[in-house]
């Protein structure tokens, strides 16, 4: 097959590439440009898509001696997922920027042009598995990115290719460093790599605008404290709430919710927090359509745990998930990923979420 390797400038992108060369495949490189200005994002480690990164692919795709090229996504990138994590925190969402990416820049804009330009797959370093079309968990379940990749269609997993799903972490810097790859040892990215400082909460003040409000109890209605904007927590903070008035009972509080329409963030004790039904809107079903209307599954609530056998019910674009174990700071904007034991089901973004009915 003629494949495009999607060149992070990591390690697992760079091993992935070497073993679509070895399977036979005509594999070309390509590293994403996905900011306008370059030098604002991340240096060294912590996040992905630097300068430094840009260098990294290149250097690996002349070791594996395939064509590379860099294509400019910045203005793509900047819409569907910076302006989207921007949209999501002011309307009182957590979002998850990578699964963003994964849907809207990956497996969309790239495959897309990929496919019009006469490839057949494209392949990436992700950890997870493809068997005969169906997306499963990596063997190594510290490293496994099935949560991030379950918002690809059938169609989209049919033109993908992820040759480390049966390799741990620990073997793929072995192999890279075996074939002389220079990003062997190179650490894993981390963060957000569109917030080249790292402050998430300073990033949406500047493009919000920081405006007080109040910290107000959930149970008694008291204000306990101010904050300089709604967008800057989430749901299950614990820590920076900056509230001087302790709980009754000496007990932490935590954010319970997000209301932007009066910028106000409402919180309370963790007992509050517990989730045991979860409304999710924008279904993708990874085999192409529901295992039913109604079925048994796990769902998966974060990108690393929060896990839950579940009954889930399906109408039209939406899921309805019955947690058979209620879950703690289950936020808004993430995915709701459903599973058959490894294999993934399909996603849908959390819309709502339900405390348990008291007994």
């Amino acid at each position: 097959m003629r494949v495009l390797a999607a060149m992070s400038g990591g390690v697992d992108s760079a091993v992935a590439a070497a073993r679509a060369v070895d399977a036979g495949h005509d594999v070309t490189g390509v590293h994403l440009a996905l900011s306008a200005a370059p030098a604002t994002l991340r240096h060294g480690a912590r996040g992905c898509c630097t300068v430094e990164d840009a260098h990294d692919a290149r250097r690996a795709a002349d070791v594996l001696g395939i064509p590379f090229y860099v294509w400019d996504l910045a203005e793509r990138f900047r819409a569907d997922v910076i302006d989207d994590f921007v949209d999501e925190y002011a309307a009182g969402r957590t979002p998850n920027p990578c699964l963003r990416c994964n849907e809207k820049i990956k497996f969309s804009a790239v495959l897309d042009r990929a496919l019009a330009l006469g490839f057949d797959a494209i392949v990436t370093g992700h950890h997870a598995r493809l068997h005969d079309g169906r997306l499963r968990r990596s063997v190594d379940a510290g490293k496994d990115q099935s949560y991030v990749l379950a918002v690809c269609s059938r169609d989209q997993l049919a033109h993908a290719l992820f040759p480390l799903g049966d390799t741990t972490k620990a073997q793929v810097r072995s192999e890279a460093a075996t074939r002389g790859l220079a990003v062997a040892d190179k650490p894993d990215s981390h963060d957000i790599c569109f917030i080249a400082d790292g402050d998430t909460r300073g990033f949406l003040a500047r493009r919000l605008g920081a405006t007080d409000g109040p910290i107000v109890d959930a149970e008694t209605g008291v204000e306990l404290g101010r904050h300089a904007g709604s967008f800057g927590y989430t749901v299950g903070q614990r820590r920076g709430l900056d509230i001087a008035q302790p709980a009754p009972g000496g007990e932490p509080r935590y954010v319970l919710s997000i209301r932007p329409a009066d910028n106000t963030v409402v919180v309370g004790p963790r007992t509050m927090l517990a989730a045991a039904r979860i409304d999710a809107e924008r279904a993708v079903w990874t085999r192409g359509r529901a295992p039913g209307d109604a079925f048994e599954c796990t769902v998966q609530l974060r990108a690393h745990g929060m896990t839950s056998p579940a009954t889930v019910h399906v109408e039209d674009a939406t899921v309805t998930a019955t947690l058979h174990e209620p879950q703690v700071g289950v936020a808004s904007g993430q995915a709701l990923v459903m599973y058959d034991g490894d294999e993934v089901l399909g996603s849908a973004t959390i819309a709502a979420v339900h405390a348990p009915v008291p007994a």
